[in-house]
């Protein structure tokens, strides 16, 4: 028995390894039976919507590129993985000498998706196809589930800025970076966490917490304190004691004798808890008699997009909303259920064979081949109309009409006249290569927007959102149709 070395939990991660352990026992097999060259066709996708929402935003590609740019297996790896005496020689040199080769489109983060889209195809040598799973579903299922939940506050909030708040709440320091990014791609003007506007230069925001109030004798104190170290940008918190009998008049106080006479104007107070309706409200009336209508309002505590469209429909008198624990950890739904599935593999003359797994389940029946998306605009207003996935061969052909359908209910059809048709996949990787370059976050967060404009608002709802059409071509959904009925034939036989 060989010994098995220490291994030290402090070394620098090689993301390589955060993998679960039956991709590599998978792999020793495939290795083991000759099939190391045998190339298949990978799809992530989801079957629904968190929320019962009505569209999801992507995220996540950025550190795919990070992750698969820097894929390789260490001296330190190779060490542990022999230690644990389950693979054959041949894979462990097939591991030490690792080198990536694979094709993997993806749609761009921001944009709008919906289920059985695939989000990432791969394409490439099984072992290095079935090798990217586990972080291909973390990455894209994390980021895209936070991007989501933002993107839902974010409209909630009508116009109102949304500062997220949500770093110490967060499923680990991974969580709340990746998360405060996913957040700002949804539209949140900024960040409290520091890592995350040096990472992804991004705004971060924030003041001070009850701590620094309580830190000195009165609360004029503590306000004037501050106010006398930032001038130019002060915001205080105003709840530490009694809002309105003190948080507030010790507020306008200092901005009289402090922030006025250095010429410069407040910039806003914070409430983080109460009745936040009825507190902003009183909140407004006296800061406007007092002569400072241009000082902002900013409220926190457990916020999430239902509580601030309620406040705001009760007449809040909110400028923007600092939002915490339900933003970072989507609280309501926390698990986005992206899914990676075999849906081909080339024959001996590197042509794709439609591969399908069956379910009792109707939604986990997958849909085969290697496939391509489009996205159906209206050329009059350039609404999305519809999204159509098809064989990748297939090209829709903008200047005929087009028939849409639904592919379970199928008699529910719908010809397309005047509409144009956009590829929704780009290619990152070919033959190992990287050969996409992710623009900035803010870049990000500006094609979503735009790209989420071109939704209709019925779609958009929180509550029994009109349903976006997901169509299949009539060539893809006949090559389903043509598996589903020989496999099914070959078990009528059998039972027989």
């Amino acid at each position: 028995m060989r010994k098995k070395p220490a291994f030290n939990v402090r070394d620098p991660r090689n993301l390589t390894m955060l993998t679960d352990f039956y991709e590599l026992t998978m792999g020793n097999g495939y290795l083991d039976n000759g099939m190391e060259d045998k190339v298949a066709y990978f799809d992530m996708y989801f079957r629904r919507i968190p929320d019962e929402g009505g569209y999801v935003i992507m995220a996540g590609v950025h550190q795919l590129l990070e992750y698969i740019s820097e894929l390789g297996f260490s001296t330190h790896d190779i060490e542990y993985l022999e230690s644990l005496n389950h693979f054959k020689p041949e894979f462990i040199d097939f591991l030490r000498n690792f080198k990536f080769t694979c094709d993997i489109y993806a749609i761009p983060e921001g944009t709008p998706v919906f289920p059985n889209e695939p989000l990432i195809t791969v394409r490439g040598p099984i072992l290095e196809a079935q090798l990217l799973e586990t972080m291909i579903l973390l990455t894209i299922n994390h980021q895209t589930l936070i991007a989501t939940k933002s993107s839902r506050i974010v409209r909630a909030a009508d116009g109102r800025a949304i500062l997220e708040f949500g770093s110490r709440r967060a499923q680990g320091y991974d969580g709340a970076t990746y998360g405060a990014r996913a957040a700002v791609i949804a539209g949140c003007v900024g960040t409290s966490n520091t890592m995350a506007g040096m990472m992804f230069d991004v705004p971060v925001l924030g003041t001070m917490a009850h701590s620094w109030v309580q830190m000195y004798d009165t609360e004029y104190d503590a306000f004037a304190a501050y106010a006398k170290t930032y001038p130019d940008s002060c915001t205080l918190l105003v709840d530490t004691y009694n809002t309105l009998k003190s948080g507030i008049p010790n507020a306008i106080r200092v901005f009289n004798e402090i922030i006025v006479p250095q010429g410069f104007r407040p910039k806003g107070i914070r409430i983080d808890s109460g009745d936040i309706t009825y507190l902003s409200n009183e909140a407004r009336r006296m800061l406007d008699e007092a002569g400072y209508e241009d000082c902002k309002i900013l409220v926190s505590n457990s916020l999430d997009e239902f509580i601030i469209r309620d406040v705001l429909s009760q007449g809040a008198k909110i400028d923007s909303f600092g939002v915490g624990e339900r933003l970072i950890t989507a609280r309501s739904e926390p698990v986005f259920g992206g899914v990676y599935k075999l849906v081909a593999v080339d024959d001996k003359a590197g042509h794709p064979i439609p591969k399908i797994k069956l379910s009792e389940n109707e939604e986990k029946i997958t849909t085969p081949g290697f496939k391509k998306i489009y996205r159906l605009f209206a050329r009059k207003d350039d609404r999305a109309i519809a999204d159509v996935i098809c064989h990748s061969d297939e090209i829709i052909d903008e200047s005929q009409p087009y028939t849409i359908f639904d592919p379970i209910f199928t008699w529910k059809k719908k010809t397309l006249r005047n509409f144009y048709a956009k590829e929704l996949q780009v290619p990152i990787f070919l033959n190992g290569k990287q050969v996409y370059q992710s623009p900035t976050v803010q870049e990000i967060a500006a094609y979503s927007k735009q790209e989420l404009d071109k939704f209709w608002d019925e779609i958009k709802r929180f509550e029994n959102p009109h349903g976006y059409y997901v169509d299949l071509s009539q060539r893809l959904w006949q090559t389903k149709q043509d598996l589903l009925n020989s496999l099914t034939d070959q078990f009528a036989e059998i039972e027989d």
